[in-house]
């Protein structure tokens, strides 16, 4: 069994600007925990659950992940016969494939929070003397209020009590959060400046 911390994750996904959302392999599993689905349906029910943050997502980002995972003895594919149409590839998890779904279930770590790395490039910079830290700072909140700025709108324009507003909900928060601790930052590197 491929170790959880091992997760190959699909590329990028950016239909937000500034914003970036990975798809990693345990969503594929556990959408394959309910029941057995072929791409199609996972790319479905994905895109309904990530609403406008799913929009770039495709058919060939799951069945790389499906294959991935096939690899991997996560999933097994059966063939299935449908009527006039070419068989359909159908995937079910492998018991390895539920012992994953169960750890990452259980797995109660968050993902390193965005703003480490981006403290450690302020303290390198400046330690360097490669630039200015408020300058960087300036730039990055420019980015942030960028992708706040979609974010609202594309929460705004979900339906009330939909899942995919639920999560955009997550990413204004997150983005409201990240620009009050750029704030703190700015204030500290102009006192270190003076």
């Amino acid at each position: 069994m491929v170790p959880l911390g091992q997760v190959v994750q699909l590329e990028k996904i950016e239909p937000l600007q500034g914003y970036k959302l990975r798809i990693v392999q345990e969503v594929v599993l556990a959408l394959l925990a309910k029941q057995a689905s072929h791409g199609y349906q996972l790319q479905a029910r994905l895109a309904l659950a990530l609403g406008p943050l799913g929009g770039a997502l495709n058919a060939g980002h799951i069945y790389v992940t499906l294959g991935r995972l096939e690899k991997a003895d996560l999933v097994r594919a059966r063939r299935v016969d449908q009527a006039g149409r070419p068989d359909r590839k159908v995937y079910e998890l492998t018991a390895a494939g539920r012992e994953r779904v169960h750890e990452w279930l259980s797995d109660t770590s968050w993902p390193k929070p965005a703003p480490a790395e981006f403290h450690l490039k302020l303290v390198a910079a400046a330690a360097a003397g490669l630039a200015d830290p408020v300058r960087l700072i300036d730039k990055q909140r420019g980015e942030l209020l960028v992708g706040l700025r979609e974010a609202q709108r594309a929460a705004l324009a979900e339906p009330a009590g939909s899942v995919a507003g639920l999560l955009l909900e997550g990413v204004v928060l997150r983005l409201q959060a990240d620009l009050r601790w750029l704030e703190e930052c700015a204030r500290y590197w102009n006192a270190a400046k003076g």
